[in-house]
């Protein structure tokens, strides 16, 4: 092809999710070989599979913690990455703060701003609320009560410390924080576990909205159906991508 098509093309390429000849081992056992896959920003997938074929260790190779054994794994460099959270490490956080950690630029923002605010450094102030106000920043209390209630948490229960909850709703507050992160490619690891029935359908309507590409793990065939696009099926370490919800794909 002509050498402006090679050019589009390569920078189309870099949009993508791309995995080619992929392997992937933990320990001896192989969950991944030669595995191929592409997703194109905005979308919207489930990973279906049996237990330990490798979804999870997938996940953790999305988000760097795994390298591949073998073949290629190209995710946009420019790509923000949001993922639930399997623990919580601070029992002592208000909720509604633990839920605004997940957007760590606000975080940094916020922490600068306090610096220059006692070093009356004035230069550094109006660069830093310009860098608040591209980040949303003075919304970003609201977004995360919304968040929140919308996960089925009281306004009170906001203002409580993370170690008064319970295990299922301390992973709910996990995807709130997770939720709350701006993010190109969402990672999400059951997360209707802990949900009850509105909950859930309010998850449903945020994810249908989300910009971002989204990767599903998930054992609930209506939830699926409602939100991916597509499937991903891991087995005899390949991945094979089938249009259309859970119900299509069976």
């Amino acid at each position: 092809p002509p050498v402006r098509w090679r050019r589009k093309l390569d920078r189309l390429r870099r949009l993508m999710i791309r995995l080619e000849k992929l392997t992937l081992q933990r320990g001896p056992q192989r969950l991944l070989s030669e595995a191929d896959l592409t997703l194109h920003p905005g979308q919207k997938a489930g990973l279906v599979g049996a237990n330990g074929a490798g979804k999870s260790s997938l996940f953790a190779l999305l988000r760097g913690e795994l390298g591949a054994d073998g073949g290629e794994c190209h995710i946009p460099a420019s790509w923000r990455i949001a993922h639930m959270r399997q623990e919580i490490d601070d029992l002592e956080r208000i909720a509604v703060d633990y839920v605004l950690d997940g957007d760590v630029e606000l975080r940094r923002i916020q922490r600068e701003l306090a610096a220059a605010e006692v070093a009356q450094d004035g230069a550094a102030l109006a660069r830093l609320h310009t860098e608040l106000d591209n980040a949303d920043g003075y919304s970003a209390d609201a977004r995360a009560r919304k968040l929140l209630a919308g996960l089925g948490f009281e306004a009170a229960q906001m203002e409580r410390r993370v170690g008064d909850f319970s295990g299922g709703w301390r992973m709910r507050l996990n995807l709130a924080q997770a939720l709350m992160c701006p993010s190109d490619l969402l990672l999400l690891d059951e997360p209707t576990n802990h949900l009850d029935l509105d909950a859930i359908l309010w998850l449903e309507g945020w994810l249908k909205s989300y910009p971002g590409t989204l990767l599903l793990i998930s054992h609930d065939r209506d939830f699926l159906d409602a939100v991916v696009e597509q499937i991903i099926h891991v087995e005899q370490q390949k991945l094979t991508q089938y249009r259309g919800g859970y119900s299509a794909f069976e």
